[in-house]
Order: structure tokens, then C-alpha cells, then sequence
């Protein structure tokens, strides 16, 4: 099928459907969606969870305690933010049920570049997905059960068509109402649509922005008079009177009011009556004009702040439902959002080496979360990302601790996403020949940021602290081994060589036996054999030789048995190999004729020099960053 066409089937498959007001009520004895509030048909374009136990996943169980979470297939794309969706999503159930949250307002708040617009946006194209009735006509989509009394009829259309008395509206439009009066009081004359919420054309989603203090009043809520129709019309009638403020148009749908506290206080006071009362007054003292629709707001924190402290306010301040939306404080998760917002950029197939995304976000999380008392801030960051790091840093607390030593407020201060991302684009375009990313561009751009955003003294001292202390000596340790790992597969044979020798000599010592070297004849007593294995574990610092040794050969024996009586791969032994590789590396003249991009000595290092590019490029880099980054590393080892 043709993209033209398929849009087309799309279009049509939501323009209106028109029914007699019979007809529907017999629709709603078969569909309860029929008469469905706005939050019960959010709930159902928002869909069941997922439920995920976390105590079949190591890194999950530690960070949620082994809970089952429910995870939100529609929001899969807000990574870590769990807590978030999962307030957002009760307090549509909690309204859905008729609860007090009915009558509230949805307020997201949050840090600026969090996520609260986007969430947003989510949330009107999910309103988007579920259609609704409303009276043919009506300037806002009212509820054709609105054209009932609820004294009179309730009790019959609950018997006949199965509707609950709570659906029922207390009252109709003055639009209506005219109608109702021009029929003759005969309301099957009414006709009803069948309508699907539009961002585009404004039906039953609209979207409300604060105007300055001067001129704003409160007709961007409510609608005002059309001057255009006075000629045939008195001011207070309805057909006059332009129903095109956001509430007019929300109803029975979502209205977001963008930044809300920064609007006057009296442009708000009509929210409080649609929510509390499901309707509000217009400006020419018509009727009231029903409002039954989701009012989500959202500001950043310093707003509500100043809200929140004026007393004045104290009968809204009741009347919000509060969802935080802090800045994501788990590294995969946050590399997660990064790779997201590359993917939907032209940077999508630009080269990005190892560690580059891992870095800045730590470095983004580590400006998030608060330091602890008595325990580094980097081991905190790892806690948080569900690390288990109890072996290398005795004195991290638990996730649990970490937070309640924190406090709630915790993710709603440091770097936001947006920063993040900018720095990501100068790290990409850093290199004038070649668009791409890698770690030691990255910190440079870091630190020349930093240096231009001027900060409070404390905080600038503190990221740069960052840097120094965690970023940097964290990045050598990571390109190290990448570097020695790549230079490493070039001599395999040499690391099998080593691990062979070892495990002969540490079983003759055991058995407390002279060895004859086999190619030379030559006779070690246990005192030799004790000498060689020493120059294999004393760089690594093995402190107590002979358990490791009795360790490793019972290792080697049991491996034997289902390796066809063979010795195992030299790199099947963590404990062994990290021994082996620290005998290679303990002189790095060894790895200079590799690594470095000087001209060479023999074909031989040469040859060794091409398998090591090519093994790095095979990791993820270009040649070009492994070049910069071979430098880098040996110029940094010089200076240690």
C-alpha cells in the first residue's frame, strides 16, 4: 500500500460518524466506552503494564529490592522514569474510578529539560487514540447524557441502557440549551458524533500558555464575545459568544497549561470551578458551560516554589495533584535517553567510541545526586545503577541508605539532558576532518563548558572535581585495558605460553617434585620453580602464593577433564589472566613498538602494529581515534 493511500485510510478512518440521540443510547447499552470520562479513555490508550520481577535480574533486584514493577509499553521510551509514569498513570485510575482526583489537576514538576514537556506530549497523542460522543454542533463537544436531567432521568438510563447515574452532567451549554428551546424542548432532535481528540484541529486537546501580567485575562480559559456577530445578536447570546478558550475546547479531552504558575492568580480562578464543579462562567454572563476534561499543568520548580509560599493560593494549592519528574539519576538509563535522542538527529550512524556516552553520563548523574556522608559520590552513582560494587569499595551503603540520606528532592537539581546533549554535539563535531565522538575530546569540551557557564564557585570547583577525580583516572583504566586487550589478542600465544609454563611449575611445586624442561633438558629443584612462578605473580601482588597456586592447578585439572585432557584457554581463568596480563604489562616498553604510530623497526612490528588497528577498529573505533586516543594513553602513562 502507498504511503499516500495509507494516510488517506487513516484520515478517514477518524472523520465523524453522525447518529440520532436513540441510536447512541442504544450503542451506549452495548459499549461502555461510549459514555467514558477522559480519564477512563486515557486509561485505555495508555493499556495494561507489563509486569516485570525484578528478582530474575541482577542488576533490576537491586535497584527495585526483588519488587514486581509495572512497566508501560506506551512510555518505554521514558528511560527511568518509572516512578513518574507510574503516578501519572494511578491518578488517571484514581479519576477514572470517580475519586477525588477527578477534580483535580495533573501537575507535573520538575527540573527544566527532565522531561515534563514530553511527558506532555505523550500524553495528548494517547488522548488522541480513543474517540468520544459528543452533541452535533455543540462549540464544546459536550456529552450528549448532558441534554439529561439528573433527578428525572437517571433512574431510566440506568435501567434501560445500563448508563450509571455518575455519568450523568448537571448541566448543558447555553449553546444547548438555545437548541433545546428552538426545538421546542424536543431532544431527539439532538444528533451525535462520534469524534477523535485532535491536537491538530483542537478538539478535546488544546494547549494554554500564560500571556504577561498586563494584558491577560481570563477569556484565553473561557472563551470571549465574537464582535463580528453583535450585528444579529444581543451580547449575552450564545451564538454571539466565541468558545474558543482552552477549556471550551478541552472539553471532554486534555488541556495543558504550559507554565501555569506563572499566569495571575485571578486567570486561574475559572480552573478551580471546572474541576471542582465540572463547569466555569463565561465573560457575558451567560449560563455556566460544562467542563468534564483533564487539566495537566506543568512549571519548573522555582515557580511552584513561589506559589506555593503565597498564602493567597492556599485553595489551589488543595486542589493539585503533584507528579515529580526528577532527572534521570541511573547511567544506563540516561546512556539509554542519549542514544535516543542521537537516533533522532543526523549523528544517528556517526562513529561514537567506547565509554563516550558512559562517561557523560556519569558525569551528568554524578551532577544530579547528592553527596554522601562517608562514601564517595562515584561509588553512590553505582549503586544507583544497580552495580554491585561490595568487593571493591567496603564502605558503599545500600540503594535504600543512599536514598533516605538524600531526601525526596533528590534528581531535582544538576545538569539537565539538554546541557548534556549540547556538549554531546561539540564532542561530534570537535574534530574538523572527521564527525565523531570520542572520551578525550569529551572531557575537553567538558571542562571548556564549565569553564564558560559560570557556575557558583562550589559548583564549578565540584564538577571539575568530578573530572579530575573520577572521569579522567577512570577513562585511563578503561582505554588501558581496551588498548591491552586488542594489543593482547595479537599475542595470544605468548599469554597461552605464560598460563602453560605456570600451571606446570605450580603443579610440580605442589607435589613438591624436581621438573626437567623437556626442549633443554635442564633440571629445576622446588626453590627454581618457586623463583619462576614468583616473577609471575609478584607484579600482580598475590599476597598469599601458595593458596592461588593449589587454586589454580585444581581449576586446570577440573577444566582438563572436559577439554579433552587439554589445559583450558588462558583467558578462561579471570584470576589467573589478570595475573598473566599484569606480568605482560608491568613494562610498557613492550607495548610502545605496538601501539604507538611512530615508524617502525621491523615488518614484523609493523605487521603486530596493522592486527592491533584493526582490532581497535573492530571494538568500535576509527582509526583516526585510535591514533588520538594510543597517544593519549602513553602520554598520560609517561607523565604517572
Amino acid at each position: 500500500m502507498s504511503i499516500l493511500q495509507h494516510f488517506k485510510d487513516r484520515y478517514e478512518s477518524t472523520q465523524e460518524e453522525e447518529y440520532s440521540l436513540e441510536e447512541y443510547l442504544e450503542i451506549c447499552k452495548k459499549d461502555p466506552t461510549a459514555y467514558a470520562t477522559a480519564a477512563e479513555r486515557m486509561l485505555i490508550a495508555i493499556g495494561e503494564p507489563e509486569f516485570v520481577d525484578t528478582s530474575k535480574d541482577p542488576r533490576l533486584s537491586r535497584i527495585f529490592s526483588n519488587k514486581v514493577i509495572k512497566r508501560y509499553p506506551e512510555f518505554s521510551e521514558f528511560y527511568g522514569m518509572e516512578d513518574a509514569v507510574e503516578n501519572i498513570v494511578s491518578f488517571f485510575r484514581h479519576a477514572a474510578q470517580g475519586l477525588e482526583e477527578k477534580k483535580q489537576i495533573l501537575y507535573l514538576l520538575g527540573p527544566v529539560g527532565g522531561g515534563k514537556s514530553s511527558l506532555a506530549e505523550k500524553l495528548k497523542s494517547l488522548m488522541q487514540k480513543v474517540p468520544f460522543y459528543a452533541i452535533k454542533g455543540s462549540p464544546v463537544n459536550e456529552s450528549p447524557l448532558g441534554l439529561f436531567d439528573p433527578a428525572e432521568d437517571a433512574q431510566i438510563l440506568e435501567e434501560e441502557y445500563g448508563i450509571p447515574a455518575r455519568y450523568l452532567k448537571n448541566i448543558m451549554s447555553p449553546w444547548a440549551v438555545k437548541r433545546l428551546h428552538e426545538y421546542g424542548g424536543d431532544i431527539s432532535q439532538f444528533r451525535v458524533v462520534k469524534m477523535y481528540p485532535s491536537v491538530l484541529d483542537q478538539v478535546a486537546v488544546s494547549k494554554t500558555e500564560p500571556g504577561d501580567d498586563n494584558n491577560q485575562d481570563i477569556s484565553a480559559l473561557v472563551g470571549k464575545v465574537n464582535i463580528r456577530m453583535l450585528e444579529d445578536f444581543s451580547q449575552d447570546d450564545p451564538d454571539a459568544y466565541s468558545f474558543s478558550g482552552g477549556l471550551c475546547k478541552a472539553n471532554q479531552g486534555l488541556m495543558e497549561f504550559v507554565e501555569m504558575f506563572k499566569a495571575p492568580i485571578k486567570v486561574l480562578h475559572p480552573l478551580l470551578t471546572a474541576t471542582q464543579e465540572g463547569n466555569y462562567n463565561t465573560t457575558e454572563g451567560m449560563g455556566s458551560v460544562p467542563f468534564d476534561g483533564v487539566i495537566l499543568a506543568h512549571s519548573n520548580e522555582s515557580e511552584w516554589q513561589t506559589f506555593r509560599n503565597n498564602k493567597h493560593n492556599e485553595a489551589f494549592l488543595d486542589r493539585v495533584y503533584i507528579v515529580k519528574v526528577p532527572y534521570c539519576v541511573r547511567v544506563t538509563e540516561e546512556i539509554e535517553i542519549y542514544k535516543k535522542l542521537l537516533s533522532n538527529s543526523s549523528l544517528e550512524g556517526a562513529p561514537c567510541a567506547p565509554d563516550t556516552l558512559d562517561m557523560l553520563a556519569q558525569f551528568s548523574v554524578l551532577s544530579r545526586i547528592k553527596e554522601p556522608e562517608n562514601s564517595s559520590i562515584f561509588s553512590k552513582m553505582r549503586v544507583y545503577d544497580g552495580q554491585n560494587i561490595k568487593d571493591t569499595d567496603p564502605k558503599a551503603k545500600s540503594i535504600q541508605e543512599y536514598r533516605d540520606a538524600a531526601g525526596v528532592m533528590e534528581g531535582m537539581d544538576g545538569l539537565s539532558t539538554r546541557f548534556a546533549f549540547k556538549i554531546l554535539s561539540k564532542v561530534f563535531n570537535f574534530d574538523t576532518t572527521e564527525v565523531a565522538a570520542n572520551p578525550v575530546h569529551l572531557l575537553y569540551v567538558l571542562e571548556k563548558q564549565i569553564e564558560q557557564e559560570q557556575f557558583p564557585p562550589e559548583i564549578h570547583e565540584k564538577y571539575l572535581r568530578f573530572i579530575k577525580e573520577f572521569l579522567a583516572p577512570h577513562y585511563v583504566q578503561f582505554i588501558g585495558k581496551e588498548i591491552q586487550t586488542a594489543y593482547l589478542e595479537s599475542y595470544s600465544e605468548y599469554g597461552q605460553n605464560l598460563f602453560d609454563r605456570y600451571v606446570t611449575y605450580a603443579d610440580f611445586w605442589i607435589q613438591d617434585q624436581e621438573y626437567r624442561d623437556p626442549d633443554t633438558g635442564e633440571i629445576l629443584d622446588r626453590s627454581s620453580i618457586n623463583e619462576e612462578l614468583e616473577k609471575i605473580e609478584k607484579p600482580a601482588g598475590i599476597s598469599n602464593p601458595k593458596d592461588f597456586r593449589n587454586e589454580v592447578v585444581n581449576f586446570v585439572l577440573r577444566a582438563r577433564a572436559n577439554n579433552g585432557g587439554k589445559n583450558p584457554s588462558w583467558l578462561s581463568y579471570e584470576k589467573l589472566r589478570s595475573v598473566i596480563e599484569k606480568k605482560m604489562f608491568s613494562n610498557t616498553e613492550d607495548l610502545l613498538p605496538v601501539i604507538s604510530f611512530n615508524p617502525k623497526a621491523s615488518q614484523e612490528d609493523q605487521n603486530k602494529h596493522k592486527q592491533f588497528v584493526e582490532r581497535m577498529v573492530d571494538r568500535g573505533y576509527t582509526e583516526k581515534q585510535v591514533r588520538l586516543l594510543a597517544e593519549w594513553y602513553l602520554r598520560v602513562r609517561k607523565s604517572h
